[in-house]
């Protein structure tokens, strides 16, 4: 199946395979959820990161709190990274054909 057209969506089947939206309006129910989806992930990473600093920074931190903390690492990582391939996915396709770039300012 060829998904270069349709939106990867920020969660997955049971099964852990990628969901794709397929819809011109970026402003439809689904989308707007994938967004605000994306948005608490988004918000999510930066906390799990400010905790995992603190556990690293805590040279009296034991493993397991180092191993829960590179495991909540680890899931946030692959939250921003699956909203950083579907964001840039729709920049290289810009509506209606074109795309706007800054020339040398």
């Amino acid at each position: 199946m060829d998904t270069s057209s349709l939106r990867l969506l920020p969660w997955t089947t049971p099964e852990g395979n990628p969901c794709y939206l397929s819809t011109d309006d970026s402003r439809s129910l689904l989308s707007r959820l994938a967004d605000d989806i994306e948005g608490a992930q988004l918000d999510s990473g930066e906390q799990v990161l400010a905790g995992a600093r603190a556990v690293l920074g805590d040279g009296k931190a034991g493993e397991r709190a180092v191993r829960f903390a590179l495991a909540r690492a680890t899931e946030s990582l692959e939250d921003v990274l699956r909203v950083a391939v579907s964001r840039g996915r729709r920049l290289s396709r810009p509506a209606g054909g074109n795309l706007c770039a800054r020339g040398g300012d």
